[in-house]
């Protein structure tokens, strides 16, 4: 087998996978929600923060950064994506936990923005 078609079956598999992962964070979410719990646990920030940010700066939402999927090893943008998507991230409901410094979400494909949080 050629070292092509080899990464290309990592790059499914790795997909499967962090389907999977993102499919469980969702399942928890509306079981929080079910059982009666406020807010189900967000994923560790690591999970984004490992991620290669390029900042930008827009004039209506200020200073942001964009991590590209071309930009990042797919075994680290995959599940972070993955679990923007089931939460179903946008700029108007963004992604963040308890302790989290930056919220993140999605606009557009293959690319995930995040911005510092305002403290309360």
């Amino acid at each position: 087998m050629s070292e092509e078609k080899y990464e290309k079956i990592l790059e499914i598999m790795v997909d499967n996978f962090n389907a999977i992962e993102a499919a469980s964070v969702n399942a928890k979410h509306r079981i929080g929600e079910l059982v009666g719990v406020k807010e189900a646990p967000a994923a560790k920030e690591e999970t984004f923060t490992t991620l290669k940010y390029e900042k930008q700066q827009g004039n209506r939402l200020g200073e942001f950064e964009v991590a590209y999927k071309a930009s990042n090893l797919p075994d680290k943008f995959s599940p972070a994506y993955g679990i923007l998507r089931v939460n179903n991230a946008t700029i108007k409901e963004r992604y963040h936990g308890s302790g989290y410094v930056y919220s993140y979400w999605l606009f557009g494909k293959d690319k995930i923005y995040r911005q510092k949080l305002k403290p309360s």
